[in-house]
């Protein structure tokens, strides 16, 4: 099948499939007149990479785990190397989300700070060369 189909089957975009060709995730055979050509497990493929970016995966962690992946949802054989890498990326996940979370508290008491004080008058805001925070 060209790109085309395989884009209708998916509900994923041609530029999301090249893009996806690009990163090695999926591997496409050329036509004599240099079209892409799918096979029938290149569905099965985009669906489990769709899956598995809705799990916060990049491509190139997706691309390590591909090989163990078995079903659309897709599961994933729990090879000691795979696991390592999905804990990892768990523990990134995890960073983030902590330095998130601080970030969010710092802000919310910037903003309890300034409601605290609104009763004061503000100096006149200096527009120039300056936008005011977006709402």
């Amino acid at each position: 099948m060209r790109i085309g189909e395989l884009s209708h089957r998916t509900g994923v975009h041609a530029h999301q499939l090249r893009y996806y060709e690009a990163q090695g995730l999926i591997r496409p055979d050329r036509g004599t007149n240099g079209y892409r050509e799918y096979d029938e497990s290149a569905v099965l493929r985009v669906k489990q990479i769709r899956h598995l970016l809705g799990a916060g995966l990049s491509s190139q962690d997706i691309a390590y785990l591909l090989p163990c992946a078995v079903g659309e949802a897709p599961e994933l054989l729990g090879c000691p190397e795979l696991l390592a890498a999905m804990r990892s990326r768990l523990r990134r996940l995890d960073d983030e989300m902590d330095r998130l979370a601080r970030s969010r508290e710092a802000l919310a008491d910037y903003i309890d700070a300034a409601e605290r004080m609104s009763d004061r008058s503000c100096p006149p805001f200096d527009d120039a060369g300056r936008e005011p925070l977006p709402v």
